[in-house]
């Protein structure tokens, strides 16, 4: 018996390794300008945040980064798909499954999706399965929520920096 719950307990260590973890980076826009009400691009103080999204994130390799189709949202990405050499991919908020079609598409690896105060808690909360992440203050630019999704679609890990 006592070989019995050894072998289990090795087994379940190897599959637990053998899970994809894949990293989904989820960052808010920068502060946004005040030139067009309907698609505002970043203002200055937004500018040096991308770059500094950008700087945060030099050492972490990036497989796809998206942003939804808004300048704010666009030009927060920017700097960050330069120093990667990706491009920017376009998704709709609204669209919960996309998300899951990202993890998907690139299991095991890092995705960063620039979004909104209200869509960015709530794909944390749809990645977590919970209802932890409420819709971020008007004024708050500076939260990223990194998630670990393993392949079962358990949470491994949820990281809130600010940045």
């Amino acid at each position: 018996m006592k070989y019995l719950i050894l072998i289990l307990l090795v087994m379940n260590v190897a599959f637990a390794d053998a899970q994809t973890v894949t990293t989904v980076i989820l960052v808010r826009h920068a502060e946004k300008a005040t030139d067009d009400p309907k698609d505002p691009d970043l203002s200055d103080a937004g500018k040096q945040r991308a770059q500094h999204l950008a700087q945060v994130l030099r050492k972490t390799k990036v497989d796809a980064i998206y942003s939804t189709p808004y300048k704010r949202t666009r030009n927060t990405a920017a700097p960050l798909a330069e120093s990667k050499g990706l491009s920017v991919l376009t998704y709709d908020p609204s669209k919960k499954e996309e998300l899951d079609l990202m993890v998907q598409k690139f299991a095991g690896g890092t995705i960063v999706v620039v979004g909104h105060s209200n869509t960015i808690p709530a794909f944390a909360n749809h990645l977590t399965g919970k209802t932890d992440f409420q819709n971020f203050n008007d004024n708050e630019y500076d939260n990223l929520l990194v998630i670990s999704v393993v392949d079962s679609g358990k949470i491994s890990k949820t990281v809130w920096l600010v940045y």
